[in-house]
């Protein structure tokens, strides 16, 4: 039976959703992340756009397509130029960058239960530094270069679940972001968010989730 407590694999985001890297964000501009108002404040200056449009528009989605969605006068090798900016700030800044309050004990849940799991994330090497720093090893890691179209579409969830063999029906996704929710419902999987988004259930951390999964006395 279809229900978020007892999905058959469970398919997360990784910045702020696994990953917390709030402390690297506020020193890097980045269109990807969860503390937008400094992170996007620096490169929207640098690239001539309003900074608070900015802000409703990049979080959670690929820098390629903010920078495309927010400079719609670029050609595509400049809106490759404007995403590598984003991204090349980013990449040995590994301070302050742990696990998602909550995480360790959802990954303890996760081996208990032999709970299928990946991780979808924007930019490949980014994302396997962060989680390295946070000391997270996922079986299946999923990024902005396994696809053709990022989020809010649903191809990285879709790719995730065939490479688990599990219906995405009967996937979790779990997210912090718009986009992201987006993608998890394209997909046909039931959704759970955090940051008091909508979705089928609401989580205030990852221990929400892993209370879920391995009730108290399962």
């Amino acid at each position: 039976m279809r229900s978020y407590s007892n999905p058959e694999a469970v398919l997360l985001d990784m910045d702020g959703t696994l990953v917390d890297s709030d402390g690297a964000v506020e020193r890097a501009p980045s269109a990807t992340l969860a503390s937008r108002k400094l992170a996007l404040s620096a490169w929207a200056v640098e690239y001539g756009v309003d900074p608070a449009l900015a802000l409703v528009n990049a979080h959670g989605s690929p820098a390629s397509i903010t920078a495309a969605r927010l400079r719609p006068d670029l050609d595509a090798a400049q809106v490759d130029t404007a995403a590598a900016r984003q991204l090349e700030l980013q990449y040995d800044d590994l301070a302050d960058v742990v696990p998602i309050a909550g995480a360790e004990r959802l990954l303890t849940a996760f081996e208990r239960i032999g709970m299928p799991w990946a991780v979808t994330s924007a930019d490949d090497r980014l994302a396997k530094a962060r989680l390295a720093a946070a000391g997270i090893r996922p079986p299946l890691l999923f990024t902005f270069e396994d696809v053709a179209r990022g989020k809010p579409d649903p191809e990285g969830y879709l790719l995730a679940a065939k490479a688990l063999g599990v219906d995405p029906a009967a996937c979790l996704v779990v997210e912090d972001s718009e986009p992201g929710l987006a993608a998890g419902r394209a997909a046909g999987a039931m959704t759970a968010s955090l940051r008091g988004l909508d979705a089928d259930v609401q989580l205030t951390d990852l221990g929400d989730l892993a209370e879920l999964l391995v009730p108290d006395g399962r």
